[in-house]
């Protein structure tokens, strides 16, 4: 994935004209584009489509300083049917127009080329366990709430706060499958979202594919499939997404696995305070 990743950066300033098609470099090299949209985005910290935008506009930056070309010919060069279009990325990149660039010579900003590394600390195992499921359904209460990465989720608390006592007994003896208990899902996001994005979270539990869900709760079908199961604990958040990311930087490059599409949750085996004990559940496959 490390060698797939520097693979794909290269590709981006080898192809400034014309949109990069990630869907086919994926399948040439073995993977699929959502499992590359997600490494790429937690490793790199920014989805794919913005380090395409921000490494076009520092090499356009440079021939505007650089050459007398002319705006629509930049444009095009860069992968833009109008001036305009152009304008617009780029001011939203470096803050100032095109043509401020041409005749003060910036200041513009600067994505340098991206290149990734793995680092092998063997500082901290990881307990993960890989199991096969059968198709099931996840019932509960649902809202639309931004993506937060780091920290406590305001939205999600408030969520979870309007639930009633006696609601989440409800969700529990709902509970007919494995995983036991209530759970914290996240779904109906791009694999690449930046932060800020809309995401569907769903406070509930899990329920047999047969199994009727009430009138008044949402429901996610969840396909067959494997999942990996990673065990944290340790103060509240921050091991839980420490964990979350080590997924990405530890654990996906060095073992054949990939992420499939779906829904990913965590079980909560214990919270208490600022303390947690608790399972990530993400889709797989082989990769």
């Amino acid at each position: 994935m490390i060698g797939t990743l520097n693979a794909l950066i290269d590709l981006v300033d080898r192809n400034t004209d014309e949109p990069i098609d990630l869907a086919g470099f994926a399948r040439s090299h073995g993977t699929t584009e959502y499992h590359l949209r997600r490494m790429f985005a937690s490793l790199a910290g920014m989805p794919f489509s913005e380090y395409v935008r921000r490494r076009r506009m520092t090499l356009a930056a440079t021939d505007l300083v650089s050459s007398d070309t002319g705006l629509l010919d930049l444009a095009v060069c860069y992968g833009y049917s109008s001036v305009e279009a152009f304008g617009r990325a780029f001011r939203s990149v470096h803050g100032v127009s095109p043509s401020d660039v041409r005749a003060h010579g910036g200041p513009f900003v600067t994505q340098a080329v991206l290149r990734f590394r793995l680092t092998v600390e063997g500082s901290r195992p990881m307990d993960v366990t890989i199991t096969d499921r059968p198709a099931f359904v996840l019932a509960g209460h649902a809202a639309q709430v931004p993506l937060i990465y780091e920290g406590v989720n305001p939205h999600i608390q408030q969520h979870i706060a309007s639930i009633a006592p006696e609601e989440h007994a409800r969700l529990k003896s709902l509970n007919d499958t494995e995983p036991a208990g209530i759970l914290a899902v996240t779904a109906g996001s791009e694999p690449d979202a930046p932060e800020g994005t809309p995401i569907t979270y769903l406070h509930g539990v899990a329920l047999q594919a047969d199994s009727t869900v009430p009138e008044d709760l949402s429901s996610i079908p969840v396909s067959a499939g494997a999942w990996a199961t990673f065990r944290s604990s340790g103060p509240f958040p921050q091991t839980l997404q420490e964990t979350w990311a080590a997924t990405a930087t530890e654990w996906f490059p060095s073992n054949p696995w990939r992420l499939r599409p779906g829904p990913t949750f965590v079980r909560y085996l214990e919270l208490t305070g600022s303390h947690a004990d608790a399972e990530i559940w993400m889709p797989v496959e082989r990769s």
